[in-house]
């Protein structure tokens, strides 16, 4: 059951068009593998209440929390927002306007090709807006990851340490320990990532 806290946190935020489309995905992807909200919930503790207002569109949930719900089923968040489920091309130059939008407004994670079955390596060009957050709950998925920080200052926290990074600063660790990202800066931080293999 959603507590007074979740649905005064979840009210506060307004949803996008693309919000709404993250809800109307969710809702298909649970029907099409025969799950209730109930049933949904109870495998990946979400609370049922959460799941039913990101479904209506009333709610945008955080990256953790949308990547705790996807494991449930299980999907990466690569293939929930994948638009293409026909194999991979061989495409080897992906231009600026042809990587796919994975992410949010306040996040925005732009993946080379947009169908990663088969492949063995998720390259992400992220941009966090100032005070972008993944989310209070640490997430983690079957991979290792790595990226280098572009512009703006980066907090990351893997395993309860938080670190602080800025332009040139790298990062690699193994995506099985909790972990979270958060723009502290007043400016976008821009990093550009991999995970292998992928999982996000």
């Amino acid at each position: 059951m959603t507590t007074n806290m979740e649905l005064d946190k979840v009210e506060e935020q307004q949803p996008t068009e693309l919000e709404f489309n993250v809800g109307g995905r969710l809702r298909r992807i649970r029907e099409t593998y025969g799950m209730s909200q109930r049933a949904l919930a109870k495998r990946t503790g979400v609370a049922n209440g959460l799941i039913s207002m990101i479904e209506l569109g009333r709610t945008s949930p955080s990256v953790a929390t949308l990547k705790k719900i996807l494991d449930g089923v299980p999907l990466t968040l690569a293939e929930f927002f994948s638009t293409d489920p026909a194999p991979h091309d061989e495409q080897i130059v992906y231009r600026a306007d042809e990587l796919s939008e994975i992410g949010n407004d306040a996040i925005s994670y732009r993946q080379v090709g947009s169908n990663l079955h088969d492949r063995t390596l998720q390259m992400l060009h992220e941009k966090l807006q100032p005070g972008a957050d993944t989310g209070v709950d640490l997430y983690r998925h079957d991979a290792e990851e790595g990226g280098v920080v572009i512009h703006g200052q980066l907090e990351l926290t893997v395993d309860g340490q938080s670190f602080v990074l800025g332009p040139g600063d790298a990062y690699y660790f193994n995506s099985r320990i909790p972990h979270r990202f958060r723009n502290i800066g007043d400016d976008v931080c821009e990093i550009v990532s991999a995970c292998t293999p992928p999982s996000f």
